[in-house]
């Protein structure tokens, strides 16, 4: 027994260090200057943490079984996360997020084989090993179902654009959480008997699954970041459920932590685009149509050269740079910031509209950006850089469609109408660069395109940057 007590505080004491190392890990992430520091020290207390769970189940016989998860969880695991492209980060947290919820969604289903049903032969089970069971294989499942509609739209294996069942669609969703619930309540009930067949869990698997399918689908590009943040809070949320049954401390603690702060950040996401989470749960933006005249005919969009566009801002006193998801694609940070540096030199100043939703996930625009070591100041949230535009001689959009929309201000018939938006058109003069006209993620037409101060520097974002990088080096 005292063996058994000194390994008990050691196992405790290992967990506090790997909860500090969380916290302070966390810390280091709102700034990209300690964000690697932070990751790491946060990858420190995971490791503590999955040592310290490793010496309390000392005495298993599966040692086999946890060596070879281990193994293949790195060998799954470091590929992605080592070779994945800045563009495709977005995906790849989509991904991640979505497996950790499976996870937790197989973790509970064991937990209920194991116990036949939650009903032992020699005790019942407690009240919160049922619940936490329950709770994180609803959520957990829906997690991963979700993620994985999150992922396919990010790759673009399915469309940006909403897809759902019209009217029915909430009505659907409500019948697939009630059924849930119900089939978990049947197993909560049992459990105080003699058990219950394990179809009642397969179905709570089955129905949450088709919950969170279901609710991700309908739900458009340009609320991905919020429903990103938002499948990593529920899967921290059933995290922590899961850790309440198995008693274990440190997925009880580093799930409240990602639940916690993926809620916050969800709740600031989605006040930042004026709208509540649970508008967005019931189905995103999307659907728009061209932009035409009075009398019908389609505007024509006015093209210009890098010439053009390197003279306008070198001559320029302010430059506005508003970096989206096309930036992203053609990986043109470090070409943006050597055409900055070259503005600077000439006496331009030069500032960075960062909207809260700008790309696929949240802060993206900021880790591309500190990658290509923009200065942290140079970057402006939406309500600090809004009011510049008007005095600024140039607003230079690269790829970012949904976020510049002005009919989110103007056109109560818009989709998007009521999502704060940057504003852009403001702008003495407005160059965008773009592939093509092809509408935003959101699948909605933008007007600034067609507006008198915008042309459109048409083709690949780090080509056409370095295109009038090297005309302003001939000025």
């Amino acid at each position: 027994m005292h063996t058994f007590d000194n390994v008990s505080y050691l196992v405790n004491g290992l967990y506090i260090i790997a909860f500090a190392l969380f916290i302070y890990g966390l810390m280091g992430l709102t700034g990209p200057k300690t964000a690697v520091r932070g990751n790491l020290i946060a990858a420190t207390g995971m490791v503590i943490a999955v040592i310290a769970t490793l010496i309390s189940v000392r005495h298993t016989s599966n040692w086999i079984l946890i060596i070879a998860g281990l193994v293949v969880g790195v060998v799954l695991g470091v590929p992605p996360a080592k070779f994945t492209k800045m563009t495709a980060m977005p995906q790849l947290v989509a991904a991640f997020n979505g497996v950790g919820g499976g996870t937790v969604a197989l973790i509970a289903w064991s937990e209920f084989i194991n116990s036949r049903g939650f009903s032992h032969f020699d005790e019942q089970p407690t009240v919160h090993i049922v619940i936490g069971s329950l709770f994180a294989a609803i959520i957990g499942s829906v997690s991963f179902w979700g993620s994985l509609i999150a992922f396919g739209k990010l790759q673009e294996i399915l469309p940006g654009r909403p897809i759902g069942i019209g009217k029915w669609q909430q009505p659907l969703n409500l019948l697939l959480l009630l059924g849930a619930v119900a089939a978990a309540v049947v197993i909560g009930v049992g459990a105080t008997k003699d058990g219950v067949s394990q179809l009642w869990m397969i179905a709570v698997l089955v129905l949450a699954a088709a919950l969170g399918l279901m609710v991700v689908l309908p739900i458009g590009g340009a609320d991905m970041p919020v429903v990103i943040s938002l499948l990593n809070a529920l899967t921290g949320l059933s995290a922590a459920a899961a850790g309440l049954a198995l008693n274990n401390t440190a997925m009880i603690v580093a799930g409240m932590i990602v639940g916690a702060s993926g809620s916050i950040l969800t709740n600031l996401m989605a006040k930042a685009m004026n709208r509540s989470i649970p508008a967005i749960v019931a189905g995103g933006f999307g659907g728009g149509g061209a932009v035409v005249t009075g009398s019908g005919e389609q505007k024509q969009a006015k093209a210009t050269s890098a010439a053009d566009a390197a003279i306008q801002m070198a001559y320029a006193n302010q430059v506005i740079v508003v970096p989206g998801y096309g930036m992203a694609v053609a990986q043109a940070q470090h070409a943006v910031k050597e055409m900055a540096s070259l503005l600077e030199a000439k006496g331009v100043e030069v500032k960075y509209a960062i909207h809260p939703v700008a790309g696929r996930m949240p802060g993206h625009m900021n880790v591309l950006l500190a990658e290509a070591e923009v200065p942290y100041d140079a970057l402006k949230e939406m309500d600090d850089i809004n009011g510049e535009f008007a005095r600024t001689d140039v607003a230079l959009v690269i790829g970012a469609n949904d976020v510049t929309n002005p009919a989110a201000r103007e056109d109560k018939s818009s989709p998007i109408y009521g999502m704060p938006v940057l504003n852009v058109d403001q702008a003495r003069s407005v160059i965008v660069l773009k592939r093509s006209m092809n509408s935003g993620f959101a699948g909605i037409d933008n007007p600034l395109f067609y507006a008198e101060d915008t042309s459109m520097l048409f083709g690949d974002a780090k080509k056409s940057v370095a295109a009038v990088t090297e005309e302003l080096k001939a000025l």
